[in-house]
């Protein structure tokens, strides 16, 4: 039962960090978005506040994303590269949530945001193949299963597609100023980017719905193996 004690500690030591650290991190990027949403309402800029509701969907589903991951595939040993990227994530969704007002700008950070998101997705492969080594079993290997396939939704089709409409926002806007500047044709293209992540939401969250019962089942049954394990 040792080796079943101290591993559960050190798994739990390292999801109780990476849910401060995405807290943290978040919470910055929300206080960002207040202090600099406060002067396009109080002005009563209405053209810019959708860019305010798309802030808070973002936040939202950085929350909850990285939450999902957090208790499907984080465990002991601490990843600092996976760590490293998520603060490269804020400093650019903070950066992000500065230039409301600037349409323009906002799409250029809001492709690099993705961009990097884009990276972190790539990169959490590797834990989501070790979860699958070091937890195989028929309940952990159809957890397993579901998250590797919603990873490469994710890496192959999902965020290409947030990627290309800032991308292409971006271009849009810097090719045809009047349009989109002075005409206030911008509008569209982040009703465009809020329905986006709108639907993105809905779709982690229904995910999160189907694996709950899953995750627990899958989790007693890694304990049951390290208990195993320390009896053997």
């Amino acid at each position: 039962m040792k080796f079943s004690a101290a591993r559960s500690e050190l798994d739990s030591m390292v999801v109780g960090i990476e849910l401060t650290l995405v807290s943290i991190i978040q919470g910055v990027a929300l206080t960002v978005l207040i202090e600099n949403a406060h002067a396009v309402i109080a002005e009563r800029q209405f053209v810019f506040w959708l860019y305010v509701v798309s802030g808070l969907f973002v936040i939202f589903v950085f929350w909850s994303r990285a939450v999902l991951h957090i208790i499907t595939v984080i465990r002991w040993p601490l990843e600092f590269g996976h760590n490293f990227l998520y603060i490269a994530c804020a400093l650019v969704e903070a950066i992000l949530f500065a230039q409301l007002g600037k349409p323009g700008s906002w799409f250029d950070f809001g492709a690099a945001f993705i961009a990097i998101g884009w990276t972190l997705f790539v990169y959490d492969l590797r834990l989501i193949h070790a979860r699958m080594r070091d937890s195989s079993g028929p309940l952990s290997n159809q957890l397993s299963k579901r998250v590797l396939g919603d990873q490469w939704l994710n890496i192959a089709f999902l965020l290409p597609a947030v990627f290309f409409l800032n991308l292409i926002s971006a271009i849009l806007i810097r090719t045809w100023p009047e349009l989109f500047l002075i005409h206030n044709a911008h509008v569209w293209l982040i009703a465009a980017e809020l329905l986006g992540f709108a639907g993105y939401l809905v779709y982690v969250v229904r995910f999160y719905v189907v694996l709950a019962p899953l995750i627990a089942e899958a989790r007693h049954e890694w304990r049951g193996r390290l208990d195993h394990r320390d009896q053997s």
